[in-house]
């Protein structure tokens, strides 16, 4: 499942970044989003088959019995975990706002010390902490849930470890988002909200360079693709020529999942010199050569259509309405509520509570928007891939298609969701619709009769 996954790399620090409002008092933290995605199928096709993966012809995405149930009970499980932990974010801002926590804690910064920098040096961390520790049971059960349906197999102490990283992360990043908002919140009290926005340009685009080369080595091992996996570099290099967009061979990269998860992932990363091919190698383990070149093919897909720029350029524009619309809903809550929350106006600090409070509940209702636009653009990536190696590897439908059985397999990924699930969490398109998609790629429809040859 893509929704609610434990860490695993940086791909959306950027977000994490313009968004650490809302990400960091969920108590989350940015994660790579796999090529595959939770799945659905019509409602035939939810009945388990045990047909093994190995047959000659994919055409559906099936799981034997005791993987039907097991993937069920899981994604339904995670389900329930994302929307729980929803109520609970925003249940616990809610009451720290009524019983006057935040207007508490900023009077305690400001007893210490008139500096507003120093201020926020003493509110921002210790707010973030607290708030960290308040959903990490949330953190917890999510973990327990992976380790007990083997999809993670990280111990508990190294895991907690990892945890804290990220809270330490976040917290740096939230002490300078919030220390530069609110000193354009007190300069530019009508306009922080458009400043604020135009900063997160630059600031994305630097986090989206530094991220592979110091954010994800904090959590994972890479080394050289090239290194073990010679041959692999040399197709993955046919490949990157044939898409017009060539990598050089220093450029692939090794990572260790298998110490951590049971997960199948391969993604490119970076921009400019950090850009980067990625493969885990769970995903050498468990895919054929040919499966994994189409993996790559489908994230290179992503480059060469611009989906990074549309990407950073639909998250910009959803982020202005957001800041614009918390601009507004902060002013209205604070006239309505601040008194007797202890909050005094919005430049504040005891204001960031109600920021989060708003920018929680945007970050909720917005999520359909987003995953609508990025299943568009992992459908058409899909596409790309196929046509990618149709012609460098034999039967390339059945490749593709075999490639989504083996990621729905090793994920535990749902085989009949409700729709309303696939419409709010799912990133990605159905997997049962990309294994169909794949398998009947350049065929002619049932429908239709093909033209006679001459």
């Amino acid at each position: 499942m893509t929704f609610f996954t434990p860490p695993r790399s940086s791909s959306r620090l950027i977000r994490f970044a313009l968004f650490v409002l809302v990400l960091a008092s969920a108590g989350s933290y940015s994660r790579a989003t796999p090529v595959q995605s939770s799945s659905t199928s019509t409602q035939e096709n939810a009945v388990p088959a045990s047909t093994p993966s190995t047959q000659s012809s994919t055409t559906t995405y099936h799981l034997s019995p005791e993987k039907y149930r097991k993937a069920i009970a899981y994604s339904r499980a995670g389900y329930r975990l994302y929307f729980l932990s929803v109520i609970w974010n925003l249940a616990i801002l809610l009451l720290l706002l009524r019983s006057g926590f935040f207007a508490k804690l900023r009077d305690f910064a400001e007893s210490r010390t008139s500096s507003r920098p120093l201020q926020a040096v003493i509110f921002v961390p210790t707010l973030f902490a607290f708030l960290a520790l308040l959903n990490l049971p949330i953190r917890l059960y999510w973990h327990h849930l992976s380790l007990y349906y083997q999809q993670s197999i990280e111990p508990w102490g190294p895991w907690l470890w990892d945890w804290t990283k990220a809270q330490l992360l976040e917290i740096a990043l939230a002490l300078l988002v919030v220390t530069l908002l609110f000193a354009l919140i007190r300069s530019r009290p009508r306009s922080w909200w458009l400043f604020a926005w135009l900063g997160a340009i630059p600031l994305s685009l630097f986090l989206g360079l530094i991220a592979p080369w110091y954010v994800d080595p904090l959590f994972n091992k890479f080394s050289p693709l090239q290194e073990k996996y010679p041959q692999l570099v040399e197709s993955i290099v046919t490949l990157t020529y044939a898409a017009g967009h060539p990598v050089p061979r220093s450029q692939m990269f090794l990572m260790e999942a298998s110490a951590k998860t049971n997960a199948i992932n391969a993604y490119v990363a970076g921009l400019g010199p950090s850009k980067r091919i990625v493969i885990w190698d769970t995903s050498i383990k468990k895919t054929k050569p040919e499966e994994l070149l189409f993996i790559v093919g489908h994230e290179m897909g992503h480059y060469v259509l611009g989906h990074v720029v549309k990407g950073f350029a639909y998250f910009l524009a959803l982020l202005f309405v957001a800041l614009f619309l918390a601009y507004r809903l902060l002013q209205w809550t604070i006239a309505r509520w601040g008194p007797a929350w202890g909050i005094r106006n919005q430049s504040d600090w005891a204001a960031l509570g109600v920021l989060l409070l708003l920018l929680n509940i945007m970050n909720f209702f917005g999520e359909p928007i987003g995953n609508a636009i990025s299943r568009t653009q992992e459908h058409a990536a899909d596409a790309y891939g196929l046509q990618l190696i149709q012609g460098l590897i034999p039967n390339a439908n059945e490749v593709a298609a075999h490639s989504f059985q083996v990621l729905g397999e090793e994920d535990l990924d749902d085989p009949s969701p409700p729709k309303f699930i696939v419409l709010w969490l799912y990133s990605h398109p159905p997997l049962n619709d990309r294994l169909q998609f794949a398998h009947n790629f350049g065929r002619p429809p049932k429908n239709e009769t093909p033209p006679p040859s001459n």
